[in-house]
């Protein structure tokens, strides 16, 4: 297991080039905590790692003097009109408990503030509510996969 001070050790030698042990260190630290990303900076020396698959976005130095494309924004009303989408990133799960049948079926009324869903996200479980009234019209996520913020969950009508 990485260490804080492990790390720190790694990163405060005087030798200015690469440190390949720091960068697995933190790597370990990735995969023991679930970041996707992490960054350290000390004495000048700087490192990231990133997980792979994950999406970050990084300031560069233009290779070409063309203007880059902006980034397309997704539309207010989210992905789609009706969309319930995740607040965070986490494990979706469909039922309150394991073997219990799922909070929501399609086609079934829901009201204001009921529960949809739970995200687990560092081991807290945290309910997603219904952001209006209405039919569910279409489920989008699987009992006990992974969810992304922003990532749409529910359709309804």
């Amino acid at each position: 297991m990485s260490t804080k001070n492990d790390i720190k050790s790694r990163l405060s030698g005087n030798n200015p080039g690469i440190d390949a042990e720091a960068i697995r260190a933190l790597s370990d630290l990735l995969a023991e905590t679930g970041l996707t990303e992490i960054e350290v900076e000390q004495n000048g020396a700087r490192i990231r790692v990133v997980r792979a698959g994950a999406v970050t976005a990084m300031a560069a130095a233009p290779v070409s003097a063309a203007p880059a494309p902006a980034p397309v924004a997704a539309p207010a009303a989210g992905p789609q009109a009706g969309a319930v989408t995740s607040p965070m990133v986490g494990t979706v799960y469909t039922a309150s408990e394991p073997g219990k049948p799922p909070l929501v079926k399609v086609g079934q009324q829901i009201k204001e503030g009921e529960t949809l869903f739970i995200v687990e996200a560092m081991k807290t479980m945290n309910p997603i509510p219904a952001p209006r009234s209405g039919t569910v019209k279409e489920i989008c996520v699987e009992n006990g996969t992974p969810v992304e913020f922003g990532q749409t969950l529910l359709i309804l009508g």
